[in-house]
């Protein structure tokens, strides 16, 4: 079951909210193992298969908290240790697995091959349960309630693909009796973030996949015109569909009275990488800062050791997203580009970067995701050098037209018959307007910001009030249009993109 879906829309959202108010009139508690049952079939409703797999990881990681808490001493560390690695080990064997052997076959093992299909959300909810294993292990968690657990790790907005959960944030939340009961304002802000991220996955996102998949084809040669405009489609795509999802499930969640924490600030407009970090993928990043960086010594120890830490960090980070040697180099590549960081501020001390910074941060992520969304290394090695002009300037098959124009200009355009890219589609004009949104337009938490949107409050003010959104008949009516567009676009339902990491 998809947010962009009917099936959702129409039936289970509807339910499960008559659901959580009805039995808020009993108490927290009531609307609180509801919303956690919902959140189970919502999960089960992927796999079923794949539920009980949910259902003991629960199971066995809330008794380890509890034993852990009421251990002391080296007893206390061990449970931990046995914890953390029993989920890792489950992590590893579905997300991994293949990789390894695919790997070792690579290399000349005999072995077999394994096909092993790996549960989606695995890695949310693994991360969000480990974090809170080491929080219990450092006397942070006062709460050990089992329905409220249940619900803090399969809460149905998060679950999927993030944002990656602290006990802290949420707990409390759930156990508020304020939240199971209907707010307008609630509806109102919610529905509309709701409506916005939906926006961006169908009518921005999905319309760019077409300028995706022919520049990334395995084996794929590429011109230079077509390299550039498939690797800025992705860079575009993988933004709209992670931020409208990020909207749709802090929308989501607020219409339960629930505040998610923020995962996505607008990272395009990063000065630097490091800035870059702590806009995309917030909760991940914070996670592995928390609970990876800092233990392997963080700052500690100086200058060499940071950056050790730093590379250690993201090549991790990058394998989490997937099993392939594209994440690991991926992550290789944005964990030199924070050294490199760590060394410009050494010797450029306090100066401001100023705009190329900015432009340089945009163009070394945008090389990264080259290699992210690349089936393979080969395959990324050939569009980076088509984006370098090593395939030459060739132009789209659909402007063999304009040959005898370039002609005259000097300029002779290779056309090999392959038709990459349809300029008469829906994606070239989608990618300038995704490109403008991006890098100018105020974003969801801007435009809320006087109804707090979510957990963190990280504005104060919009650069052009008129977009402030307030309770009133334009904007509802804004919504609604912006609602039927989505609706009447909703022909072809499309996973988010980060449902595969």
């Amino acid at each position: 079951m998809l947010f962009n879906s009917f099936s959702f829309l129409l039936f289970y959202l509807p339910a499960v909210l008559a659901g959580y108010f009805l039995l808020g009139r009993l108490g927290a508690r009531w609307s609180a193992a509801w919303l956690a049952l919902a959140s189970l079939l919502f999960y089960g409703c992927w796999d079923w298969r794949y539920l009980p797999l949910l259902l003991a990881s629960i199971g066995v990681n809330f008794g380890a908290a509890r034993a852990i808490a009421g251990a002391a001493g080296a007893g206390r560390k061990r449970r931990l240790a046995a914890a953390v690695a029993a989920n890792l080990l489950l992590l590893a064997y579905y997300k991994y697995a293949n990789f390894f052997v695919d790997t070792a076959r690579a290399l000349g093992a005999d072995w077999p091959a394994w096909s092993i299909v790996l549960p989606i959300g695995i890695s949310f909810f693994t991360f969000t349960q480990i974090a809170f294993l080491v929080d219990c292990y450092h006397g942070q968690v006062r709460e050990f309630r089992p329905v409220h657990y249940v619900l803090f790790v399969s809460y149905f907005p998060h679950l999927i693909a993030g944002p990656v959960l602290h006990h802290k944030e949420m707990m409390p939340q759930f156990a508020d009796p304020r939240a199971a009961r209907p707010q307008a304002g609630n509806f109102a802000v919610g529905l509309s973030i709701f409506v916005l991220g939906l926006a961006k996955k169908i009518l921005i996102a999905d319309n760019l996949s077409p300028l995706v998949g022919p520049v990334f084809a395995a084996g794929a040669e590429p011109p230079l015109l077509e390299a550039w405009i498939g690797a800025l489609a992705y860079t575009f795509q993988l933004y709209f569909d992670f931020s409208g999802y990020s909207d749709m499930a802090i929308g989501l969640s607020r219409l339960f009275g629930v505040k998610l924490p923020l995962n996505f600030n607008s990272p395009y407009r990063a000065a630097n990488i490091a800035e870059f970090w702590r806009r995309w993928h917030m909760t991940l990043s914070r996670f592995l800062r928390d609970y990876l960086y800092i233990a392997l010594g963080g700052n500690r120890g100086g200058a060499a050791r940071r950056c050790r830490n730093l590379m250690l960090t993201m090549l991790l980070g990058g394998l989490w997203h997937g099993a392939g040697w594209t994440f690991v180099v991926w992550g290789g590549l944005h964990g030199v580009y924070l050294v490199l960081h760590q060394g410009w501020r050494r010797l450029a001390g306090a100066r401001p970067p100023g705009r190329g910074g900015a432009a340089l941060t945009f163009l070394a992520v945008l090389l990264a995701w080259v290699v992210f969304r690349a089936p393979d290394l080969h395959t990324a090695g050939n569009i980076l050098a088509a984006l370098a002009g090593a395939n030459g300037i060739g132009l789209p098959h659909g402007l063999a037209g304009w040959a005898p124009a370039f002609a005259r200009l000097g300029l002779h355009p290779a056309f090999d018959g392959i038709r990459w890219i349809d300029f008469g589609a829906p994606g070239v004009p989608t990618l300038a307007l995704a490109a403008a949104l991006a890098f100018l337009a105020p974003n969801t938490q801007e435009i809320f910001f006087q109804y707090e949107p979510s957990i963190e409050r990280i504005f104060q003010r919009l650069r052009w009030p008129a977009f402030a959104w307030h309770p009133a008949t334009a904007w509802s009516l804004g919504m609604a249009a912006l609602f039927v567009c989505c609706l009447v676009s909703m022909n072809k339902v499309t996973e988010f993109l980060y449902f595969q990491f």
